[in-house]
Formats: structure tokens, C-alpha cells, sequence
């Protein structure tokens, strides 16, 4: 079975976890045999680009000893051959057109998507 994961909502609970859920058992999924892709849209746009550092994050007193690493997850999930879409309108919606992604990630438009979808088995939107 092919399942492909859709990541809509950004950075839901990086601050308690360091790692969006999704991603996070994208990984563990892929680990344990699972054949899946990863659809960035919507603000998880972000995940996408390069050039991320949380190092710093602190709010009043209180420091974020181990921030999130989204770029680094979404990299990784390449490594282990999962293919992770974006969609580039969205890209763009969020001033995002000429900003460095993490390599290996392919930009597809939102015209593409039927096409896309009917390659898996199953979709599951987060």
C-alpha cells in the first residue's frame, strides 16, 4: 500500500517535541517499512526552505535548548527515499518563489495535484 502524506498546518508542536508529529512519524513509518511520500502545501510550505535556524529561540527567560530542525527532517526523509512534494502556488502565496528549498524536493502546481494523488493507494491530510 502507497500512502501519501499531506502536511498542510506548520509547526504544530515543534516547541514541545522539536519535531512536527507528522514528520516525525513519517520517519518512523518509513523505519519500519512503510512505502510513503510527503506533500508540503498550504503554511508547511516553510519546512521546505533551506535556510532555517531556530538556534535562539527564546521567549521572556525561558530558551529553547533543542529547537526544531524542520530543514534537517525534511532532508532527511529524502535520504531515506521518501519523496517529498511542494507546492509551488503556495510557494508563491507566501513570497517563497525564488527562496533555496532543501535539495531533492520537487516543486509541482497545484494543476498537478489529481495526477499526483492518483499514484497512492491512500491519502492521509493532516
Amino acid at each position: 500500500m502507497k500512502v501519501l502524506q499531506i502536511v498542510a498546518t506548520a509547526y504544530r508542536a515543534t516547541l514541545e517535541e522539536q519535531d512536527d508529529p507528522i514528520i516525525w512519524i513519517s520517519h518512523a513509518m518509513k523505519g519500519a517499512g512503510a512505502d510513503l511520500d510527503v506533500l508540503l502545501r498550504g503554511n508547511a510550505v516553510n519546512y521546505a526552505v533551506a535556510a532555517q535556524d531556530a538556534t535562539g529561540l527564546s521567549f521572556g527567560d525561558w530558551q529553547q535548548s533543542q529547537p526544531p530542525d524542520l530543514a534537517g527532517d525534511i532532508t532527511a526523509l529524502g535520504e531515506k527515499d521518501v519523496n517529498v512534494f511542494v507546492v509551488q502556488d503556495d510557494l508563491d502565496a507566501r513570497g517563497l518563489r525564488d527562496t533555496a528549498l532543501v535539495e531533492g524536493i520537487e516543486t509541482l502546481s497545484r494543476a498537478r495535484l489529481p495526477a499526483l494523488l492518483n499514484d497512492y493507494d491512500q491519502i492521509w491530510n493532516w
